[in-house]
């Protein structure tokens, strides 16, 4: 998903930054504003300036450094994501490592997904128009982070993580064809890559993509890839 908005028809893309680095925070203001479908409505440096920022400017995407002083940037993507009012925003953390510890904590505290620092101009821009468009931003090195994250907690060759009566009531929801879809998506697929291998439609998939996060109440598809985890439905393998 990389055509961009047309600037004649829709209102530019709102971004926030939140970073602690002021010269980061400069490159990505001009980075951003040189782009006729986006601008940036406000910086932060630490996550309870992003918090108030976010409520005040309302943007589309905030790009929030995971680590900062104070208060840092999982703590203000867990307000972001508990506030009803912020439905519409969307969070992409920004790591120095792809692959963070906190990869599964920011899934759940309500973040789109994750963009290294030394991502390429384009990609950052992408990203930005991904999230806007309510979509995940989760890269297949990054779901190799949460397949890692569950792989510590236990052998993959042992029993299967334990599901709680939540999880398994939720995952009952779905259709025989929805948990088709959600372990390929847990398996970092794309829509285009699942609807070759199901033999279906793209939009086919997005419509089963769709029906399951509502049923499990997830954000978007990065936290159905850390319910597929959670739930047991599907197990972490070595390669």
């Amino acid at each position: 998903m990389t055509g961009r908005r047309s600037p004649a028809s829709l209102p530019p893309i709102k971004v926030l930054l939140a970073d602690d680095q002021a010269l980061l925070r400069s490159a990505f203001r001009i980075l951003v504003d040189s782009e006729p479908d986006m601008e940036v409505v406000g910086e932060a440096a630490d996550g309870a300036q992003a918090l108030e920022l976010t409520r005040r400017t309302r943007p589309d995407v905030v790009l929030m450094d995971i680590r900062m002083p104070g208060t840092d940037g999982l703590t203000a993507t867990r307000a972001i994501g508990a506030d009803p009012e912020l439905a519409a925003v969307h969070v992409v953390m920004l790591t120095t490592f792809e692959v963070d510890e906190y990869v599964v904590e920011s899934i759940r505290a309500g973040a789109s997904g994750f963009l290294g620092k030394g991502a390429e101009p384009d990609e950052l821009l992408n990203a930005i128009r991904i999230a806007a468009q309510g979509e995940a931003l989760l890269s297949p090195a990054a779901t190799k982070g949460l397949i890692a994250t569950f792989l510590k907690q236990g052998d993959a060759d042992g029993p299967a993580p334990s599901a709680d009566s939540a999880h398994a009531e939720r995952l009952a929801s779905l259709t025989v064809r929805e948990r088709e879809v959600l372990v390929h998506v847990a398996g970092g697929n794309s829509n285009d890559g699942i609807a070759a291998v199901l033999a279906v439609s793209p939009l086919t998939v997005k419509t089963h993509v769709n029906r399951a996060m509502s049923k499990l109440g997830a954000r978007d598809r990065a936290q159905l890839v850390v319910f597929a985890y959670e739930s047991g439905l599907v197990r972490p393998r070595v390669e």
